[in-house]
């Protein structure tokens, strides 16, 4: 079992992680899938010990706030952006000392950022918020992670923005953390069997979180329902002998995007499938792109009925380094295009609309926010980017359903029972079923 304890708050000290990506395993943003299923060759993909890079920018769910730790020279400090105004424009917070490359920060829904830092063998939590002449920091506590391989690392921002939660991993079972929002500091809400990573949230209540959990040396996602006690639930299941992981979600049209090696035994590929559909997941050509990795990290929100419309952007890092894609699971080309300069990799944001938005610092333009707008009925965006250092987006590709057939199984779901409580689909697992040839081409 995961030991982690409460300890007394603590702020403004050292963290001794040394940049390391928690659990070892990757987040939402940082799992890349490459055409062969091997490691990319390139650095800027993989680092020296073998993880993929973090995201170099957190975003709020509404897109309202980001966050970053910044770089004067050779010191870190947290920086607050503000994306919902007029103009981008960016508020730095820096503590009373440099902080650690490995600290993590996370915008909040009313505008503080969480940090976390780890001393002393304790991860310590603060609200930053800008005040004159220094900035304020409100501690919340500290959790302590006594057993020796136990790493603590923050979840992607929670649906509403009013609450955060951190995931700790041990050698058998893994534990979520309120670690912001509570009424008394951080609260321990559930506890997992298992070695967990990644991190979706699958409603808009905050309450359905998905985790990709390894056991007896496979990982399969599953579902901790956070209102029932940590109730696990399996969610991809579509052979016994594949690793299935969910990388990103959209909670309104149920869209998910998924990497198994199910189709490939060893070679793990991108695929996508309907939450609460009937239909098969399916693995499409087009989203295995040559000696490089693609990795989702933003879905287009709104499109209730028609998952099939949803944008979704791609960050491909290549020999030649990372620049953006941009797919429909109705259309059978990936659409790239030139990345900003200075764009935060990995870091982006749908609207409704079907406008994505890119954010960047250079030294001439330390906030700003690159901006495509997709065409209507089209995977294509059009027009340019805003901001220096962009160039227009390419043409439309040649664009049509996928056709039906796809890695097997299926992705079903019903609603809660409880009649006082929101509809939330009940994800069940994919069933087992013969791939063969079945993989879209």
């Amino acid at each position: 079992m995961t030991a982690c304890a409460i300890e007394p708050a603590a702020a403004n000290e050292e963290n001794g992680e040394n940049g390391e990506n928690g659990d070892g395993g990757t987040s939402r943003t940082e799992r890349a899938i490459t055409e062969d299923g091997d490691t990319p060759r390139t650095e800027r993909v993989i680092t020296e010990d073998g993880r993929t890079p973090r995201t170099a920018c957190v975003i709020t769910v509404d897109g309202s706030y980001a966050a970053r730790l910044a770089r004067d020279g050779d010191s870190w400090f947290p920086e607050r952006w503000t994306l919902d105004g007029p103009e981008p424009y960016a508020v730095p917070l820096p503590g009373n000392q440099p902080e650690e490359p490995g600290t993590e920060v996370q915008p909040m829904g009313d505008g503080r950022v969480l940090i976390r830092r780890f001393t002393d063998g304790r991860h310590a939590f603060s609200l930053l918020y800008p005040t004159a002449p220094r900035t304020g920091e409100l501690p919340l506590g500290a959790v302590g992670c006594p057993d020796e391989g136990t790493v603590l690392r923050l979840l992607p921002p929670a649906p509403g923005g009013e609450k955060a939660y951190a995931l700790a991993v041990g050698p058998r079972s893994s534990a979520v953390w309120l670690v912001a929002g509570g009424a008394f500091g951080p609260e321990h809400v559930a506890q997992v069997p298992g070695r967990c990573s990644g991190g979706v949230w699958l409603d808009r209540a905050g309450r359905m979180l998905a985790l990709d959990r390894e056991t007896d040396g496979r990982t399969k996602a599953v579902v901790v329902d956070l209102e029932r006690g940590g109730e696990v639930s399996p969610l991809l299941q579509i052979a016994d002998g594949s690793d299935d992981r969910l990388l990103l979600a959209d909670p309104d049209s149920g869209l998910l995007l998924i990497s198994s090696d199910a189709p490939s035994p060893g070679r793990p590929r991108l695929g996508w499938g309907v939450l609460g559909s009937t239909l098969p997941v399916r693995f499409p050509e087009c989203l295995r792109v040559p000696d490089c990795a693609l990795t989702p990290f933003a879905i287009q929100p709104g499109q209730v009925l028609v998952p099939e419309s949803c944008g979704v952007a791609l960050r491909v890092d290549g020999p030649m380094g990372s620049w953006v894609g941009v797919w429909r699971p109705a259309a059978r080309q990936v659409q790239h295009l030139p990345a900003p300069g200075g764009w935060l990799a990995g870091a982006g944001l749908w609207t409704e609309d079907g406008e994505l938005l890119l954010p960047y610092a250079t030294a001439d333009t330390p906030c700003g926010v690159a901006r495509w707008a997709a065409a209507p009925g089209s995977g294509a965006p059009a027009g340019e980017a805003e901001g220096p250092g962009t160039a227009g987006a390419t043409g439309a590709g040649d664009a049509g359903p996928e056709g039906s057939e796809g890695g097997g199984g299926k992705l079903a779901g019903s609603p809660e029972p409880d009649p006082p409580e929101p509809a939330v689909a009940r994800p069940v697992p994919l069933q087992q079923a013969p791939l063969g040839n079945l993989v879209t081409k």
